[in-house]
This record gives structure tokens, sequence and C-alpha cells, in this order.
């Protein structure tokens, strides 16, 4: 009978860890338990107490941040940390209250204190964020298997999204990324969103607006694994705004890695995406001399070449439009083929106006379709969003 009853012990399936929900909201108290009716007031303290499995969800208002956002534990792959605004309210990380925010010209920010979220963690879930005025907005390093998800990262002393190091196999999905700027550094380093600097595969940008940043919409600097970006937009970057002395911002829509041609070879892939009205080229290599692959995607009124691809790498460049740049491409060893400037003759445009794609997102994060610099002829030819 006893050896019956150890066997039927030994079937039984583990037990499944607890999961629970923490509560975050402007007018708790550290000293609650972070429950609905008892949440606690700030991110760190809900970060203190939470495990694999868990949910943060934070209630509508504003934190003012004392100090950075610290994300150091890990969840697993079956059992993320989700950080995310509760329901449809809209939660305000303000970190203008940090140092660094801005840092004195020619100063360096200490690595732990870079970003309001500061994160070196994997298998998160971060939702429905907006996150302003920091040293960085969310700055991750060695980040692995984490899925950011409508963020909204403005007015931040340098990039507002930067993911860097030895990070793999993370999905940036419908971020928006504005008015960025670093007075640190004469504007010459802060970018909507940057994935440079180290390497890592499986990392995929999709569907993210990239505006009026003082240096580059996106930038891959010295990044030496490919990134996949798909359905983004970057427009309006690399103007100085902010009247900072010494301005020295770039203003690529999207920077393709680089080095000035010794750095690593990235093979990046970017489809169905717009860059417009940057203060410097649409879309460029950098230096980068990997393989990149750019197709059905479109360059309108950039004030450089729309795609600059002469920097030693060996692009592919496939069913692209070129309109209104000052130069349509510059090719250098890379190839082309089903462009606009292949086919050659007049492209009509259904519409010029950006205030579709620019204006609010969907209930869902996606950005609303339009017509926007569509080919009036049909052409299955450039980006359509």
């Amino acid at each position: 009978m006893k050896v019956l009853l150890v066997l039927a012990m030994l079937a039984l399936p583990a037990p499944v860890a607890a999961v629970s929900t923490y509560y975050v909201a402007p007018g708790g108290s550290d000293g609650n338990a972070g429950t609905l009716a008892a949440p606690f007031a700030t991110i760190q303290k809900a970060v203190g107490v939470v495990a694999a499995g868990d949910t943060i969800a934070l209630r509508g208002g504003t934190y003012k941040l004392s100090s950075t956002v610290t994300l150091a534990k890990s969840g697993t792959s079956g059992a993320p940390i989700t950080l995310t605004a509760y329901q449809s309210e809209r939660p305000v990380i303000d970190a203008e209250d940090l140092a660094y925010t801005p840092g004195a010209v020619g100063s360096t920010i200490p690595a732990a204190q870079r970003g309001a979220l500061h994160m070196e963690a994997s298998y998160w879930r971060v939702v429905g964020l907006e996150i302003v005025h920091g040293p960085y907005g969310v700055y991750c390093n060695a980040c692995n298997n984490n899925t950011f998800e409508r963020l909204v990262t403005h007015d931040n002393y340098e990039t507002g999204f930067q993911l860097q190091g030895a990070s793999a196999g993370n999905l940036i999905l419908n971020l928006d990324s504005y008015n960025n700027r670093d007075p640190r550094k004469n504007g010459e380093s802060a970018d909507g969103l940057g994935i440079k600097e180290g390497g890592g595969s499986g990392n995929v940008v999709r569907g993210a607006r990239l505006w009026n940043n003082i240096d580059d919409g996106f930038d891959a600097w010295a990044f030496t694994s490919p990134v996949t970006i798909q359905g983004s937009i970057s427009y309006g970057n690399g103007y100085n705004r902010w009247s900072i002395p010494n301005f020295s911002g770039d203003g690529n829509g999207f920077k393709l890695g680089g080095s000035s041609g010794t750095g690593p070879a990235a093979g990046h892939v970017v489809s169905n995406s717009m860059s417009f009205s940057n203060a410097a080229h649409g879309f460029t290599d950098n230096g980068n001399t990997g393989a990149i692959l750019i197709s059905r995607s479109t360059a309108y009124q950039n004030a450089k070449t729309g795609f600059d691809v002469d920097g030693g790498s060996t692009s592919k460049l496939t069913a692209n439009l070129a309109s209104g740049n000052k130069t349509a491409v510059a090719l250098g060893s890379s190839t082309a083929s089903g462009n606009s400037w292949n086919i050659g003759g007049t492209w009509t445009l259904v519409s010029t106006d950006p205030g579709v794609i620019t204006g609010a997102r969907n209930a869902d994060g996606s950005i609303p379709s339009s017509s926007f610099l569509v080919p009036a002829n049909g052409a299955a030819v450039g980006a359509k969003i």
C-alpha cells in the first residue's frame, strides 16, 4: 500500500508556482501591500518584490523619480516579468530630477545612472509606458529576449531608447520616440532609437515612429549583428530646435551601422519603412561594410541622399522609392534592381500629407494605414504603411 502511494505521488505533476500582480500608484505608499486597493508608491519597490511570472501594473499619473528605476532580475522564457500600464490608464515616468538632465558639456554619465529606466535583465515585457526627461529614456545593456511594446520616450537628455552590449532576441514594437536631445554632447548623440555598440542576433524593430530627434532617428553604430526593421518611419531628425551651441547632430533617418568603414559588417534588414524630411540621408550604411538589405522602402525629401550605401557596404536595394531628395541614391559597390530610379520616369504620389501616419495610433498600437507616399501608378515600389 505504501509503495502504491509513493508511486501515485511521483506521478503527480509539479505544482505551478503562484503568480502575483503588484500595483503602483502616485498616491500609494511603499508601506502598503501592493494590492489594487493599497498600491505601492514607487516602481522600484515593486521591482524589488516581483518574481518570474509576476506583473507590475502602474496606475495612471506621473511618477517623479528621485533615482533611476533599475531592472536587474530576470524572468524566464515560460514566465516573463511584466511591467505595464494598468488597463488603459497612462503612467508617465518623469526623470527630470535625476542627475545628468542634462549633464555638463563633455561630461560622461555613469553607467548605472543611464536611463530613467535602466535595464540589465532578460525575459521582461514592458508595455504602455511614457518616459520623459531622463538621462536616456530607456537604457538596456546586456538585455535578452525582452518585449518592449507601445512605449513613448520623448524629451529625454540622451537617446530615447538605447539597446547595447550583448543583447539578443529583443522585440521593440510600436515605439514612439521624439524630441530627444543631448546638450551634453552638442547634439551628436541623442537618437530616437539606438541599437548600437554591441551584438546579438534576433533583435527586431516593428512599427516604430522616430521623429524630431537632434541626431538620428535610428542608429545602429558599431552593432555587430543584423537588426531587422519593419514597417517603421523616421522623419524630421537632425535639426537644432533647441539652439544648442556648437551643434553637431547628424540627421539621418535610418543610420544602418557603420564605423567609418573599419568596424563590424552587419547585414541589417529593412523593409516597408519610410524616411522623410531629415537633415541628412534617408537611409545610410554609414561605413558599415556588411550586406545590408533594403526593400520596399521610401526616402522622400531628405536634405541629402535618399539611399546612401556607398560607404563600403555590399547592400542590395530592391523595389524602393526615392523622391524629392537632393540625390536619389549613392550606390558604390551595392546593387539595385526594381527601384524607382532603375525604372525611371516620373513618380507621382497619391498623397504627400503625413497627417494620418503621424497622428494617433490605432487602439492596438499600430500605425494607421494611409496612402502617404504611395505611387499613383499602383507599382509595387516603396513602402505602404
